[in-house]
């Protein structure tokens, strides 16, 4: 198995970005323009390199080299933007890679773009590119055509002695066992077991009782043996079942209107590890949205929006209010779930002002609302 790690290391020693390797502080994949360039850097290098794998190293400062992180990114779904966008599609995946020396909600995404033989264009206009175009690399540089282009270089050797290098080992896998414990509390009663003899998987998370069952909120759980974050969350509560051959993980939001609040299933995650030492991870979403009286929410969102625009003038806030404004990215999940006019707008607004303020628990809450509804959209 390869330390993806390791792997970012061993890109980075690169400093410059090449025809098989592309760095970047973060991507947006929520308007257009930031879609548009990420598709273009993916099929440039997909294009490019029809022999090796190509990388794209996200949380990487462009003029230092330095590893500044980004949140952690729980898309699985993030090949449907492929399969939307191109003929041919290249097949890629995005994981979070955890460094120690970060905070604990920030990882570095590694994007890993599969060979293909076959040459991926545009199949509808997006942003400023058209039907299709062809996106190619040139050195660090990532061009486009509308027609045939000539593969100068093969990176096939260089990126195979790289990957060898980032090889794991056994030392590899301990020192991750032993950073993810030395990372987590002792109330989040961070562990570890082997599947199979040759997989190690490390979870922590903070234990309670609820009706009966067991949560876990704040859950950790990474893939050792590649230094994998494969779940994190700083909010939802978790189930987390296993047996000799897999591990499951069924998340639920907490979702409701003042006092009347549930758990409510959102996705099921299994990790099915074979006997080779390979294993594959299965996602089902199970969220049936809560539906609330009409009347409510309209109540609900005008009391949001009447909290938003004090915040956009700086205005004091009331007791109620300074209450409600930790929840108002969830009021406004509720109300879009619900389909009231606007509600996605009024929420994508409230994220730099919730940013700013001094307690960042409505910060936080947003990211979830926004997550939820990415994992939503994508089902």
């Amino acid at each position: 198995m390869i330390n993806k790690r390791l792997l970012i290391k061993n890109l980075l020693a690169h400093n410059d970005e090449n025809s098989f390797y592309d760095k970047k502080l973060k991507i947006s994949l929520e308007h257009k323009e930031g879609k548009a360039k990420f598709l273009k850097i993916v099929c440039a290098l997909a294009n490019s390199n029809p022999e090796n794998n190509s990388y794209i190293v996200i949380g990487i400062d462009d003029q230092s080299n330095q590893i500044e992180g980004v949140d952690f990114f729980d898309d699985s779904k993030i090949q449907n933007l492929m399969n939307s966008y191109f003929n041919n599609p290249p097949k890629i995946q995005y994981e979070n890679i955890p460094f120690p020396r970060l905070p604990k909600h920030k990882v570095v995404g590694l994007v890993t773009i599969h060979p293909s033989k076959k040459i991926a264009s545009l199949n509808k206009n997006i942003w400023k590119y058209v039907n299709g175009t062809i996106f190619y690399r040139r050195g660090s540089n990532s061009l486009s055509t509308l027609e045939n282009f000539e593969i100068t270089e093969s990176n096939k050797d260089i990126v195979e002695a790289i990957e060898k290098n980032a090889s794991n080992n056994i030392q590899l896998t301990l020192d991750g066992v032993f950073d993810f414990i030395n990372r987590h509390k002792k109330a989040y009663h961070p562990t570890y077991k082997v599947f199979n003899e040759q997989i190690v998987l490390c979870w922590a998370g903070e234990k309670r009782v609820v009706k009966g069952a067991a949560f876990y909120s704040r859950v950790d759980i990474e893939l050792i043996n590649e230094q994998v974050r494969l779940f994190y969350s700083a909010l939802d509560d978790v189930k987390i079942e296993f047996d000799k051959n897999s591990f499951r993980i069924t998340e639920f939001v907490y979702l409701g209107l003042k006092k009347s609040f549930d758990y409510y299933p959102l996705e099921k995650t299994v990790i099915h590890f074979k006997e080779n030492g390979k294993y594959n991870i299965v996602s089902e979403l199970l969220f049936d949205p809560p539906q609330f009286d009409k009347k409510l929410l309209h109540h609900v969102f005008n009391s949001c929006n009447a909290i938003l625009e004090k915040l956009k003038k700086n205005l004091p806030l009331t007791e109620i209010e300074l209450t409600d404004v930790h929840e108002m990215p969830t009021y406004y999940l509720i109300c879009v779930l619900n389909k009231i006019p606007n509600a996605y707008i009024k929420l994508k607004e409230s994220e730099l002002l919730l940013k700013n303020l001094e307690d960042k628990t409505g910060y936080i809450k947003y990211k979830e609302a926004v997550r939820v509804l990415r994992k939503v959209k994508y089902s």
